[in-house]
């Protein structure tokens, strides 16, 4: 885990096309521009977007930015088989690698923190809420922002019963690394 004295956070988000990473990448660089702070976010899919592998990376800094591509990963999120297989070798590294065990196999290692993120949507009524619970728990271990400018953030994107779902979501995976 990084010390608070390094400014500069890379993350990756992996999962399927259609699971909102590439929203909660976009989500969260919004988040640190909120704090002041420089941000780039890239993604790429596989063959098809709604299925397929999905990345998307987050590079958040306090300095400027000189390379957009996500380098060496502070933090990784794996919403699938796919993107657990892909990263999971960076946990032996000291590499955080949060995954979804509702979509992901049990893993067994170091620096992998398994949560239920789509049962838990699921749950909320909604499991189009997963990444939003991911994000909350990422973000809450990882302090690269703080979650009060995520919640902004959501607040500008949804209304009504839906923003009180978002924000329910986002304090939920909160929750998973703070209690």
């Amino acid at each position: 885990m990084k010390d608070d004295s390094d400014s500069t956070y890379e993350v990756v988000l992996a999962g399927s096309g259609g699971q909102g990473l590439v929203s909660s990448g976009i989500m969260l660089g919004e988040a640190a521009i909120l704090e002041g702070k420089n941000v780039t976010q890239t993604t790429s899919y596989g063959i098809f977007q709604r299925g397929g592998l999905s990345i998307a990376e987050v590079i958040i800094s306090d300095e400027e930015i000189l390379y957009q591509r996500v380098q060496d990963p502070d933090i990784v999120l794996a919403l699938n088989d796919d993107g657990m297989n892909l990263y999971a070798s960076l946990g032996e590294k000291g590499i955080p690698i949060f995954y979804d065990t509702t979509l992901v196999q049990k893993q067994e290692g170091e620096n992998l923190y398994g949560y239920p993120f789509t049962e838990m949507a699921n749950k909320l009524g909604h499991s189009g809420m997963a990444n939003v619970i991911a994000l909350g728990a990422v973000v809450a271990k990882n302090r690269m922002i703080r979650v009060e400018s995520l919640e902004a953030i959501l607040g500008r994107r949804f209304t009504g019963k839906m923003l009180e779902m978002t924000i329910k979501a986002l304090y939920k995976g909160v929750a998973l690394v703070t209690e």
